[in-house]
């Protein structure tokens, strides 16, 4: 079988060494559960809590503002029913952007048949968050304003800081749906002032299956599941203590290699870009100038996004057209349409996101390979 190129890290990554070696453990001989009472769960326990301090500490949030979930996907929606469920019986209203992942725009959509008002604040060409729009939001004083740090399609990462700044002084709840930036860009919750943020372990070299959802202390949230008392009554169901240790083990070793990462990551994609600038071949990078470094957005004008992946597949190398959330779809994804992208360059569009473990020859190889494909399409 050939070596193929992997470049779709913002789909996943591959589990890190320190990961697997943190969570065999549990799999293999540490196994009991930590709600149990006898001595085996007193450590599966004691483990649980260190994991905890150790995410909390990476994030600049307390351990008891950390929640265990099984992704991304069940994070965001505990912050948006949660606070809907909260207030049971009073209609809400929710603001939040155009071009935010399913897991946000769906729940919202499920609460809009509810009778809660969802507000949707367009973006720019670059996928930046319309800021007078989104403060004009502000003045209708909504319940809570969900916004992602960054773009799972573009890149484009958000004046989160601000857009905090604004919920709170209509006291409104601020939460980031922050999967694609933990482990990749500095995340400090105390210093951008979100009141909740949502994480998945798998984009940052941790298992599958395995998330956290922080919440600001003093922010009330009913529960989304009902049943034993993990975490603290709000999550019920017995947690999965080796991907919680792997998930803590992956997060510190991307957060201490971040600065060197991102710098390797940048290298790479000059390399994409200065192929791509010499071939001569039309193409449009999608994203602000704030983007989060690896991901590269390119739109191909009379080209299809899909033939380019499987043209590149059969060649060894793997990309997506786009979230990989919509590999399934052919149509022109939400976000592209969001930042008015003409229908010629949008269907020609590809995302591909490298990773630290991506090297430079691999990089070469991946823009030749695309220069061909384009030349021969």
């Amino acid at each position: 079988m050939k070596k193929m190129i992997y470049a779709d890290h913002a789909a996943t990554t591959r589990l890190s060494e320190a990961a697997y070696q943190a969570m065999m453990k549990y799999l293999e001989r540490d196994y009991a559960n930590p709600s149990s009472l006898y001595s085996q769960s007193i450590y599966a326990r004691r483990s649980l809590g260190e994991a905890r301090e150790k995410i909390a500490s990476l994030i600049g949030a307390k351990p008891q503002e950390i929640y265990f979930t099984s992704g991304g996907t069940e994070s965001d929606n505990w912050a948006l029913k949660g606070v809907v469920g909260a207030q049971p019986g009073k209609l809400r209203r929710i603001v939040t952007s155009s071009i935010e992942h399913h897991a946000i725009l769906r729940p919202c959509a499920f609460l809009e048949e509810w009778g809660h008002e969802i507000v949707h604040i367009g973006v720019s060409r670059e996928g930046e968050i319309d800021l007078p729009a989104f403060e004009k939001a502000m003045e209708e004083k909504p319940a809570l304003a969900s916004v992602m740090l960054a773009n799972n399609e573009i890149g484009t990462i958000q004046p989160i800081a601000k857009l905090a700044d604004l919920a709170h002084a209509s006291q409104c709840l601020f939460h980031t749906d922050a999967v694609q930036a933990v482990g990749h860009i500095p995340v400090d919750v105390e210093g951008v002032g979100v009141d909740m943020l949502s994480a998945s372990a798998h984009k940052f070299g941790g298992p599958k299956g395995i998330g956290f959802l922080y919440v600001r202390e003093g922010v009330v949230l009913s529960p989304l599941h009902h049943g034993g008392a993990q975490e603290r009554s709000f999550r019920a169901g017995t947690e999965d203590v080796a991907s919680i240790v792997a998930m803590a083990a992956a997060l510190e070793e991307s957060c201490c290699h971040m600065e060197h990462t991102t710098a390797h990551l940048h290298e790479l994609e000059r390399i994409v870009l200065g192929e791509m600038d010499k071939s001569g071949i039309a193409y449009l990078r999608n994203g602000g100038s704030k983007k989060l470094p690896g991901l590269l957005s390119l739109s191909f004008p009379g080209q299809e996004g899909e033939k380019l992946l499987h043209r590149l597949d059969l060649l060894g190398v793997s990309i997506s057209t786009g979230s990989a959330c919509n590999s399934r779809e052919t149509e022109i994804s939400h976000v592209l349409r969001a930042i008015g992208l003409e229908e010629e360059y949008a269907k020609g569009t590809i995302r591909i996101s490298l990773g630290a473990e991506n090297t430079c020859e691999e990089v070469w190889a991946l823009a030749k390979i695309l220069k061909k494909v384009l030349g021969y399409l």
